[in-house]
């Protein structure tokens, strides 16, 4: 049975959150333009949720990953890890410091000298048709490795 979502009604550019602020205070999110390419996910698989990522550390990439229980879509760039995740994984939860909440339809390439693009590549593919990690397990994980514990609200 395939579920009919609504569509989001956020702005598809991407925006992004960066979470290095003193506890207890949110930035607004900050626009950045589109890179010359979006992000490609893998063909065929779902994507009806639409999809945010979030940016950690690349030094603790692999640890999350071996850690969790499924995996869907990760990238990794010179200095990050993305993880696919539904779209609104963002909303009642205070990722902490450092790490990256993309919102949107993600494009992270961005052209270097000589034309030779600088985009994430794919390290880890799902195992199903989904490109989604579950976004509670990783939060948790993520506040684990930054060594905070986990804030979230139930108001939006």
């Amino acid at each position: 049975m395939d579920l009919q979502h609504p569509r989001d009604p956020r702005p598809s550019a991407a925006t992004v959150r960066d979470r290095p602020c003193p506890s207890g205070t949110v930035r607004p999110p900050r626009r950045h333009r589109p890179g010359p390419a979006p992000l490609s996910l893998p063909a065929g698989l779902r994507v009806g949720l639409g999809h945010d990522a979030v940016g950690t550390s690349a030094s603790h990439g692999e640890r999350i990953l071996a850690r969790l229980p499924r995996a869907g879509c990760v990238f990794a760039d010179e200095g990050r890890w993305w993880w696919i995740v539904p779209s609104g994984s963002d909303i009642g939860v205070a990722w902490p410091a450092g790490t990256h909440y993309v919102v949107g339809d993600p494009s992270w390439t961005r052209a270097r000298p000589g034309g030779r693009a600088a985009g994430p590549r794919l390290v880890h593919g799902p195992d199903g048709d989904s490109p989604y990690t579950a976004p509670i397990p990783l939060y948790f994980l993520v506040c684990r490795f930054a060594g905070v514990p986990p804030r979230w609200s139930l108001a939006p």
